[in-house]
């Protein structure tokens, strides 16, 4: 099998696996980085989102092959004492429910945040409209993300 290397959370890692082995899968299993969750296997759910060169992807449909030219960043590399603007805020205003789905909403909100910091709610629907939250807390959601706007470093 071919060896990759990538640069995931900061660090370097080379692993060996098959070229179409999709990132959720290296991460996962190979990485040990279980904080990425698998949803649907389509990229339909966002659960398995991750940020890529910046951006939101996600990882259950990203081929390693195709993610070797840019650092990749997963919830486990959002923020060494999980004190990032997000997750603080996400804590704040107690998001989570059963929890599954917040990785990969807060990959996604962070990634928003990081562009834009004066964002409307239409602005943070349409970013997050493709995230599903079987327990439905999106309004926590919305204002967590406000709030983690409000928080950001300048």
């Amino acid at each position: 099998m071919p060896s990759y290397t990538l640069r995931i959370n900061n660090v370097k890692k080379t692993v060996s696996t098959d070229p179409d082995t999709p990132l959720l899968w290296v991460l996962r299993d190979l990485l040990d980085l279980t904080g990425t969750k698998f949803g649907c296997g389509k990229g339909l759910c966002g659960a398995c989102t991750v940020q890529y060169k910046g951006n939101p992807v996600r990882s259950c449909t990203l081929a390693i092959s195709s993610a070797l030219e840019g650092d990749i960043l997963t919830i486990e590399g959002l923020s060494p004492k999980e004190d990032h603007p997000v997750q603080r805020a996400w804590v704040e205003l107690d998001v989570p429910q059963c929890g599954y789905c917040q990785s990969g909403q807060i990959m996604e909100a962070a990634a928003l945040l990081s562009k834009n910091e004066n964002l409307t709610d239409n602005d943070i629907n349409a970013a997050m409209e493709g995230h599903i939250c079987r327990c439905g807390t999106y309004s926590r959601i919305r204002k967590a993300i406000h709030l983690a706007a409000g928080k950001l470093e300048k």
